[in-house]
């Protein structure tokens, strides 16, 4: 057994047991689950769990949030569950609309690529390190020329990632598929031969067929990628399978490497350049502050759709076109707002521990640039926070993209996401963190204060208050109903500590449930071992449903 001992039988016993499981994969952050029937999922106890950050339907899938240490958690729950591991998601298509079959698909494909992808854009950022900002009037590289074997050596990895990005989105899309992975390798490196190697065209003698250079690109990476899966599956359906190792892995790379060189890859390449143009033009037109406000503001709303996928694919497009992207900024600054709010938050929560760290761990996380333990954990719990994050990005998005700014890779989100942007753009990006930063602080603090702290009322009853703790009673003492105190009488009047209603009456008056308007509920418990009196002693003025006035 690895990390997780309970956890995993703990989710599985809660998700309905093995057999109403088709599949299980998981991504960055979220186990996600192909279900039989999710009517039967005991989503409270999912929810309870320690290691849970919250549950969602999504595009046919229930995913359950995990966060960081995704990846240990699924290791153990496939062994305890003994699920075999698949290569897709098994999606049945009667729970998805065409639109969610495209987004979940895409998701799934750049899902193995993004911990590279990440990797990419933090080497570019130290690169630009190295070669680009000035100390007293040097680079890194000109003061300290120990320096350059190292930016070398960035280099070498920055450009293996992005520029020979097809290859892995060829494979990611085979191994979602679940096809020939090998293959998709292959037509990858085909895609990406001839930059490599100088060829410039095929010559079939009355014809020849330029070989264009498809480095970097995403759309022909994965209509050859498509193309290949619908071919291998053709080939291996009707080719005899004494011949089928032969047959079928030649003619699905033939057909689709010529497919791909003739047809698809232009295509791509259009649809490239005309979604490329479309989203520049929105980042740079004279109203550009409008495209900030809108994306700035509601970006986290396309995470919770997972329509976020597609934001990666028109960045490294614009990456590739313009030598940068103004898009990703603005999602570098989402993930920062979010985590100020959850920062608030801890702040407010401070005297809860258990929160308060719970609540710091998201906060960091988040600003590390990984925002669904903040988001599910902690946000969208309280949502007000979620909305006040949501104001401060759209404020930050305004700054960001009016003052042009630019990022040269993705991939690093959160604060460090700054090592993404130009060199001379940094500073603007610095002045949008600030208001990532401060207005959902604020915000959270100012909303947040009145829930988390004006819980003040009377107390219900006069005498000397004492601490649970001291309570001779195990169920009070340990907190097992909750947080609060016990009083020693000096006579024997109850009054409501607050205008409110009844919410509960025990038969034998001993005991009552209050509810304020603002959600805030109280148990009030007289004496102890009381309800062996049956109710002698007591009069009850109230009954449910009452409405009572503080004091009375």
């Amino acid at each position: 057994m690895g990390k997780y001992q309970s956890e995993p039988s703990i989710l599985l016993q809660a998700i309905g047991g093995k057999e109403n499981i088709q599949s299980v994969m998981h991504c960055v952050t979220r186990m996600r689950f192909v279900l039989n029937d999710t009517d039967i999922v005991d989503i409270k106890s999912i929810e309870n769990m320690s290691i849970t950050k919250g549950v969602m339907n999504q595009s046919g899938q229930f995913q359950v949030i995990i966060g960081n240490d995704v990846d240990q958690f699924y290791k153990d729950f496939i062994e305890v569950s003994e699920i075999e591991e698949t290569n897709n998601s098994n999606t049945p298509t009667s729970q998805q609309t065409p639109i969610q079959k495209i987004i979940s698909t895409i998701g799934e494909i750049f899902a193995p690529l993004i911990p590279i992808i990440i990797c990419g854009g933090f080497v570019l950022g130290i690169k630009n390190c190295l070669d680009s900002v000035i100390f007293s009037g040097y680079t890194l590289i000109e003061r300290y020329p120990f320096l350059i074997g190292m930016d070398t050596l960035l280099e070498i990895i920055y450009q293996a990632i992005f520029q020979l990005l097809p290859i892995g989105i060829v494979w990611a899309v085979t191994k979602k598929m679940g096809t020939n992975q090998i293959l998709g390798i292959v037509l990858g490196i085909i895609l990406v031969y001839p930059s490599l190697f100088s060829a410039t065209s095929l010559n079939f003698s009355s014809f020849q067929i330029s070989l264009a250079n498809y480095q970097a690109h995403i759309m022909p990476a994965l209509l050859a990628g498509f193309t290949l899966v619908g071919l291998d599956k053709l080939f291996t359906k009707i080719t005899p399978s004494f011949i089928q190792i032969i047959i079928g892995p030649f003619f699905s790379l033939i057909l689709s490497t010529l497919f791909t060189y003739t047809f698809l890859g232009p295509l791509g390449i259009t649809i490239y350049n005309v979604m490329s143009s479309i989203v520049w033009y929105c980042l740079t037109c004279p109203f550009n502050f409008i495209f900030g406000l809108l994306f700035g503001g509601l970006y986290f709303l396309i995470v919770l759709r997972g329509f976020h996928h597609l934001t990666l694919i028109i960045d490294l497009q614009l990456i590739t076109a313009y030598g940068g992207t103004l898009l990703w900024p603005m999602i570098a600054l989402a993930n920062i707002a979010q985590g100020s709010a959850t920062l608030a938050i801890t702040y407010l929560q401070r005297k809860d521990e258990k929160l308060r760290k719970e609540n710091l761990d998201a906060c960091i996380s988040c600003y590390l640039g990984v925002s669904e333990p903040a988001l599910f954990g902690v946000n969208l719990k309280y949502k007000f926070p979620f909305v006040c994050g949501m104001n401060g990005s759209a404020i930050a998005g305004v700054i960001s993209i009016r003052a042009g700014t630019i990022a040269a890779s993705i991939g690093i989100g959160g604060i460090p996401g700054i090592l993404s942007i130009l060199p001379q753009h940094m500073f603007t990006f610095f002045l949008s963190m600030i208001a990532a930063i401060v207005i959902p602080i604020v915000l959270t603090y100012i909303l947040g204060y009145k829930q988390f702290h004006e819980l003040s009322f009377i107390a219900p009853m006069k005498g000397k208050i004492i601490p649970l703790s001291d309570v001779d009673d195990q169920v009070f003492s340990t907190k097992m109903m909750g947080d609060g105190f016990a009083i020693e009488l000096d006579d024997n009047k109850v009054v409501a500590p607050f205008d409110g209603e009844v919410i509960m009456t025990f038969p034998t008056k001993h005991a009552y449930g209050l509810r304020r308007s603002d959600g805030l509920e109280i148990f009030i418990h007289i004496g102890m071992d009381t309800v062996q009196l049956n109710g002698e002693g007591f009069n009850c003025l109230v009954k449910t449903g009452d409405l009572v006035k503080k004091g009375k």
